[in-house]
């Protein structure tokens, strides 16, 4: 069997990428301004992590936070829910 070229080597890359893992990944390709891109740069080399590291910490503590501040109220906690995955593998509620 031939080597694989590189182009054929992502592509199978990028097919398995949303099975990686404990819940998959998924792609974020967005443009940030330049105040947040130098603020996530300055928080992920002072905790000596990457950006994707410390993007992850930031969203998780987020929805973590308002999670928590929805749990008095079943009905706004599981319209929250739906509008986005849930990750079952991190919670028990």
């Amino acid at each position: 069997m031939a080597p694989l070229s590189a182009a054929e080597r992502q592509r199978r890359y990028r097919y398995n990428r949303p099975t990686a893992g404990e819940n998959g990944e998924r792609r974020l390709n967005t443009w940030i301004s330049t105040a947040a891109a130098l603020a996530l740069r300055r928080i992920a080399a002072h905790e000596g992590i990457s950006q994707r590291a410390t993007l992850e910490r930031l969203i998780l503590a987020a929805d973590d936070a308002k999670l928590t501040a929805l749990r008095s109220n079943e009905a706004a906690w599981q319209q929250y829910l739906d509008r986005g995955t849930t990750r079952t593998t991190r919670r028990n509620h």
